[in-house]
């Protein structure tokens, strides 16, 4: 069974599947509600809504937020963010912790597919943040367990944001052992009063001179 971002439980058309998945796998969309894991209505949280107040300052870098992408069409794309680096682990991007949720509807309120998943690495410079996880919770059982990646350059409510799977048009095409922190040119502009990314920039810990 499928479920619409309205909550809707909807028995599957025979070309669903195949819709749902180039919807999300291909690069066009738009925005509106983000869908729950089961598929159903989101509520964006205080968090999402203003991440900067929420940074830990002693983090080695951070990408927060949630935001929809421009569309010309009626397509509805959002990509939220929850992704940490402890101080403790500067040196290491492959600690990184968090969260990452996206949707693809082809309209606001229909259909099409949602994802969600482990951060497994984060990498920051200046204000630009790559990271990548896992899929754990999915409406597309061909993509559960797949590595995906994502780059957002934080420009102040005129972000853009990359994925993975765009030069494949489809995460089911992209590579199956996708390396951790690999991802796209941020070509994609977020839809202005949708929302806004933040991050936390990655103090590299260069090496210190032998004596110094």
């Amino acid at each position: 069974m499928s479920r619409t971002a309205t909550g809707r439980t909807a028995t599957p058309h025979p070309r669903t599947i195949s819709v749902v998945a180039a919807l999300l796998l291909t690069v066009g969309a738009a925005g509106a509600a983000v869908a729950s894991p089961a598929g159903g209505p989101h509520t964006v949280s205080q968090a999402e809504r203003a991440p900067s107040e929420k940074v830990d300052k002693r983090e080695a870098a951070a990408l927060t937020g949630s935001a929809k992408m421009y569309r010309k069409t009626p397509e509805d794309v959002t990509f939220t963010f929850d992704a940490h680096l402890a101080a403790e682990d500067i040196k290491d991007p492959s600690k990184a912790t968090g969260t990452f949720h996206f949707v693809h509807l082809d309209e606001p309120g229909g259909e099409g597919g949602w994802a969600k998943g482990r951060i497994d690495c984060l990498m920051t410079g200046g204000k630009v943040a790559t990271a990548t996880g896992v899929i754990t919770e999915t409406n597309l059982p061909d993509i559960e367990g797949k590595r995906v990646g994502f780059t957002v350059d934080d420009r102040g409510r005129q972000d853009r944001v990359g994925y993975s799977w765009a030069a494949y048009g489809a995460t089911q095409g992209q590579p199956d052992a996708l390396a951790k922190c690999a991802s796209s040119a941020p070509y994609e502009k977020v839809r202005k009063g949708t929302g806004d990314f933040h991050v936390v920039p990655w103090q590299v810990p260069y090496p210190e001179p032998r004596g110094s």
